[in-house]
């Protein structure tokens, strides 16, 4: 049974605003494929694959925030191109060009089929593939993760359930009236795959306890990075993530294929 105050709250959490794809990684000097990508239960997510500018550290599987579309993040899609990273990243469904409307499980469904994309992509070794999830996205991957454990997870700015995150955005709304979806906080401890948190620590949306909250419950191995000064959508813009996030994603798939080789 839907939780009576679930409308309520997709309004709140989901906010596709403007959904006309205003900029691509084309603008940036960087060429992407589009992807219509058919989820089960019959919606169209919009999708694009981006190529690393070089031989590929990884593949990553990109789940965006709960704000805007695709095209809002062709910058940093650039950028992870251009420190050698595949990336597919996909619009929920709702969002920018992909169809019906947005919901828990949609969300979920939604990332099956963009994971299958990506492991459909000529040259995708899917022992390096890399879940990377900003705020709500990190809820979706994490789920998806539960099922489909990648070689590594990166949470940037991400929240331990959507009652908490709620609560934190909009302070007079009782707990009671909101439903306990995304439950980030209970899933990471059953998670397998390394991770690696990145928050700041004036994060003015999703504090840092969440991040760290998060760090505390998940079980090795684990990193967690503070970034100083930044709020929600500072992270990835900060001059150290590129190489922060390439280094670690390194030593983490050097680890994975060492451990596959003494097997």
């Amino acid at each position: 049974m839907q939780h009576p105050a679930r409308p309520i709250l997709n309004l709140l959490t989901y906010m596709p605003q403007q959904r006309r794809i205003e900029l691509t990684p084309a603008h940036f000097g960087v060429d992407y494929t589009e992807l219509r990508l058919p989820t089960e239960d019959g919606e169209t997510v919009d999708a694009w694959f981006v190529g690393a500018k070089r031989e590929p550290v990884g593949h990553i599987l990109f789940a965006h925030g709960n704000a805007g579309n695709i095209g809002d993040r062709s910058p940093i899609l650039a950028l992870l191109a251009g420190v050698g990273f595949d990336v597919l990243i996909f619009d929920y469904r709702g969002y920018g060009r992909s169809t019906g409307s947005p919901s828990e499980r949609g969300t979920y469904l939604d990332a099956r089929a963009a994971r299958q994309a990506l492991l459909g992509r000529p040259g995708v070794d899917p022992n390096r593939i890399v879940y990377l999830g900003k705020s709500l996205g990190g809820a979706v991957l994490l789920e998806l993760a539960m099922a489909y454990p990648p070689a590594a997870m990166v949470l940037i700015s991400s929240f331990t359930g959507l009652r908490d995150a709620a609560t934190a955005v909009y302070p007079f709304l009782p707990k009671m009236f909101i439903p306990d979806a995304y439950p980030s906080l209970r899933r990471i401890r059953r998670l397998r795959s390394p991770l690696l948190i990145m928050h700041g620590d004036q994060d003015e949306l999703l504090p840092l306890r969440m991040g760290e909250e998060l760090f505390a419950a998940a079980p090795e191995p684990k990193q967690i990075v503070v970034f100083p000064g930044a709020g929600h959508n500072d992270v990835v813009v900060d001059p150290e993530w590129p190489a922060t996030l390439t280094a670690w994603i390194t030593a983490t798939l050097a680890a994975h294929d060492e451990a596959s080789a003494g097997e």
